[in-house]
């Protein structure tokens, strides 16, 4: 038995978990119907705030996206 046959599928495939799970969670709210397909894809958008770091202090965070711009 080969040591790939214990991991998961998307492990294999060169995939995070994160990667997978975002997949998998598109194809499900792709599948809805309507209205509630709309109200999914109005709530997968994600905004963060990223702040770096610069001598042990944050400079000013700026506010990203997951969409495409």
């Amino acid at each position: 038995m080969s040591s790939s046959a214990a991991a998961p599928f998307w492990r294999t495939a060169g995939m995070t978990y994160i990667t997978y799970s975002n997949i998998c969670a598109s194809l499900v709210r792709n599948c809805l119907k309507e209205p509630y397909k709309t109200e999914a894809l109005s709530r997968e958008k994600v905004h963060f705030a990223i702040a770096k770091w610069a001598d042990g202090k944050p400079e000013r965070p700026f506010i990203r996206t997951d969409q495409p711009e």
